[in-house]
């Protein structure tokens, strides 16, 4: 048995945790730059706010819906998630981090009274988070995944299916009826694995529906598909084909990309903006035990911008690879000087590292080749600027081309202008209740 625990609307319900006033209001996350919209309560969705729409095209019901936009507040986002999967965790023995509000736990076979034990655990991360959430219970992943969008529309709209399936959906528990029921009403195209562009092909064989892909033999989804629709059908028949992933697999490829507030027409600020795009890029590969053979830098115009256009990119090899950040930051500042051109209105800008190996692991075939001088091995400098920074703050130490650390010092920084504080990482910003 596989449990999906998914946080309901999670960007949202974060804000809501800290103001309660925004309950029962409207309420839309925006995206980098207050874009375009990437969370919304169901109010908004009420409203007809689309996700991911721009945000000019619905800023008129700020004034006359009472609608609440503000900008995304990652840094809190990804506390609470933290906070919210370690109690979720009391669920089962095994879980797997799926994504920043959805978690899977497996292995509980056997656990009494399922039900109940999801209800207490959904109980406890509202009541200590203040998150809400909705669980799916099944066999099968996909099944899970099925029965938590089950109980999350059996919450939001009474009447769509029995009020018992409402926050909590164990498929176990279902007639056979209820089940039949469940995969007809489900679109093809919202079976975790499928997506629109195969739902779109096999609405050309009459498979539309969820319940039409798991009466599919399965010989036939693998012949005339894929071997990853063939799993998809088994696991919509009840056969477990999907394991559960306790170790994140490592990552190919690593970018840290932004648009920028405001354009960016001079070489300096780009050559900040770019310095901790990489710096970042570097924490991150470090965090991942890993180093790069390959680094990519650009810088391009908006296409939605009239005036002249500039799209252009260096690649860098490094050898033998590494994830030092300063070495990483030279490269990336190096293949910046070699692209830029005066005279254009740049809108965003790049670092992506590749060719990705374990830290551990020795390119022999690079040794032939490398400088004989001994190298200075800054591993333990990088060790102890992390550790510096995960206690006291991100770029409490960097590197000097980065620039100013202040939030809002470069103006290439994103607009940020309705973020709220970040209660539950910056002392600074927790809210003080006086008598």
């Amino acid at each position: 048995m596989f449990a999906l625990i998914d946080g309901n609307n999670f960007y949202v319900s974060c804000e809501r945790a800290f103001r309660p006033s925004l309950r029962g209001l409207p309420v839309v996350v925006l995206s980098n730059n207050d874009g375009c919209a990437i969370a919304r309560s169901d109010e908004a969705k009420v409203l007809g706010i689309k996700m991911g729409q721009p945000y000019y095209q619905f800023r008129d019901l700020e004034r006359v819906s009472s609608l609440v936009c503000l900008s995304a507040n990652f840094e809190l986002y990804g506390d609470m998630s933290a906070r919210m999967m370690s109690i979720a965790a009391g669920l089962g023995p095994l879980q797997e981090i799926y994504s920043i509000d959805e978690s899977f736990i497996g292995d509980l076979d056997g656990i009494p009274d399922l039900t109940r034990r999801a209800h207490a655990v959904r109980e406890r991360i509202l009541r200590w988070t203040s998150i809400p959430t909705c669980i799916g219970l099944a066999p099968t992943k996909t099944l899970a995944k099925l029965c938590n969008h089950v109980a999350k529309d059996a919450e939001r709209k009474p009447g769509s299916y029995p009020a018992e399936l409402a926050q909590v959906c164990n498929w176990n528990e279902l007639t056979q009826a209820q089940r039949i029921d469940l995969l007809r009403r489900t679109p093809a195209g919202d079976v975790w694995g499928i997506g629109k562009r195969i739902a779109a092909k096999l609405a050309e064989q009459d498979i539309v529906t969820a319940l039409d892909v798991a009466q599919m033999p399965a010989g036939k989804a693998r012949d005339g598909w894929n071997v990853t629709l063939e799993r998809t059908v088994r696991e919509l028949q009840g056969v477990s084909c999907i394991p559960l992933e306790q170790a994140p697999a490592p990552k190919q490829q690593i970018a840290c990309t932004r648009s920028f507030g405001h354009p960016i027409t001079t070489l300096p600020p780009l050559i900040e903006a770019v310095s901790e795009f990489a710096s970042r890029a570097a924490e991150k590969l470090r965090h991942g035990g890993q180093r790069t053979g390959a680094l990519l830098v650009f810088a391009h115009t908006s296409p939605f911008r009239p005036g002249p256009r500039f799209n252009k990119s260096a690649s860098i090899q490094l050898h033998p690879p590494t994830s030092d950040t300063k070495a990483l930051v030279s490269a990336a500042v190096g293949g910046l000087r070699r692209i830029y051109e005066p005279g254009f209105q740049l809108t965003k800008a790049g670092v992506m590292l590749m060719d990705l190996c374990s830290a551990t692991e020795h390119q022999q075939s690079d040794l032939l080749f490398e400088d004989p001088a001994p190298k200075r091995d800054h591993d333990k400098l990088m060790e102890a600027m992390d550790r510096i920074n995960e206690r006291y703050g991100k770029a409490t130490v960097h590197i000097a081309s980065t620039g100013r650390t202040q939030e809002d010092a470069a103006g290439w920084r994103m607009r940020q202008e309705r973020r709220t504080p970040r209660y539950t990482t910056r002392l600074d910003e927790v809210p003080i209740a006086r008598a």
